[in-house]
């Protein structure tokens, strides 16, 4: 199969590469931007240069020559829509860009993918669509009408692209909404990466609000092991469907957890709640388990466990 992994040089794409590439013709295209070090891109991508399964493309999602360049220069068979300005609250500070890059760069793929009769996309959403939600689990059949982040907002505008032209074109769609991924290859910008670097250096911990705060985290393999079934399905011509850790974990429980893995105390540096941010994420995994055989297998002590492990280079 040939697959297109938009956004395929960063923590989720790369490792998803690294997944498939064994049985796979892998096309990536990413554009290196410097939302951090662009060198950590660099390294995710340099044990597949050179492996002929492997086409990587430096770009922008939203250059139309490029897109349209890299279907005409490939067959096609599936696009794996990761690409997107990350990040909820960057989003509050440059919100057009989030517009830019999120929405326009989505449609753009869509538009190349009916161009050029691709009938198959597994989208990258997210957990934040939810919102401030207070339901007990958060289940697909939720509205998502009331976002509290312009990353949110575009996360769910693409969905509702992606369910227009799965509905016009034909193209089979798998929306996965992503609950918190964590593990090797992390962006530094994620608060598991942050606080264990932090507390390995002596230095204070930025803990916004007073502790409560729940993420269900997803460890990272277990969110590839989705994406890998997503790609497979095509029982139904457009799912949503939650890929979470299915037991969340509040700020506290996270912060002692690290400290239990790497045997130091943390300094914190008790500050507000942060605009953007959700008091809660809570997966409901039913219809994941249902449609995709989906059964997070990592705990969230042992996925720590991997994590640092993976950064002291074991």
């Amino acid at each position: 199969m040939n697959i297109l992994i938009t956004g395929g040089a960063g923590f989720i794409g790369s490792t998803l590469a690294d997944r498939l590439i064994k049985e796979n013709k892998i096309i990536v295209i990413d554009n290196f931007n410097d939302y951090y070090d662009p060198k950590i891109k660099e390294n995710n991508v340099a044990s597949n240069k050179g492996n002929p399964n492997y086409k990587l493309y430096r770009g922008d999602i939203c250059d139309t020559e490029l897109v349209k360049k890299i279907f005409d220069e490939n067959k096609i068979d599936c696009v794996v829509h990761i690409a997107a300005r990350a990040g909820v609250r960057p989003s509050l500070e440059d919100p057009l860009e989030y517009v830019r890059s999120n929405i326009e760069g989505t449609v753009n793929i869509l538009e190349k993918m009916k161009n050029h009769d691709v009938k198959k996309m597994v989208f990258a959403s997210s957990s934040s669509v939810y919102g401030n939600c207070t339901a007990e689990k958060f289940s697909e059949d939720l509205k998502v009408t009331e976002p509290i982040s312009p990353y949110a907002a575009t996360k769910s505008s693409c969905e509702q692209f992606i369910y227009t032209y799965s509905k016009l074109y034909g193209i089979n769609a798998v929306c996965l909404r992503f609950f918190t991924v964590y593990g090797p290859k992390q962006r530094p910008d994620l608060a598991i990466r942050k606080f264990t670097e932090l507390i390995e250096a002596g230095k204070p911990i930025p803990v916004y609000g007073d502790g409560t705060t729940k993420r269900d985290y997803t460890f990272i393999e277990d969110i590839i092991d989705g994406i890998c079934v997503a790609i497979k399905y095509d029982k139904t011509p457009y799912e949503i469907i939650n890929l979470g850790g299915g037991s969340p974990v509040t700020l506290s429980e996270m912060i002692s957890t690290i400290e239990e893995v790497l045997d130091k105390t943390a300094i914190i540096d008790r500050q507000p709640m942060q605009p953007g941010d959700v008091n809660k994420t809570v997966s409901d995994i039913t219809k994941a388990r249902n449609l995709l055989g989906y059964n997070p297998k990592t705990s969230f002590k042992d996925g720590i466990k991997k994590f640092v492990e993976w950064r002291s280079g074991k």
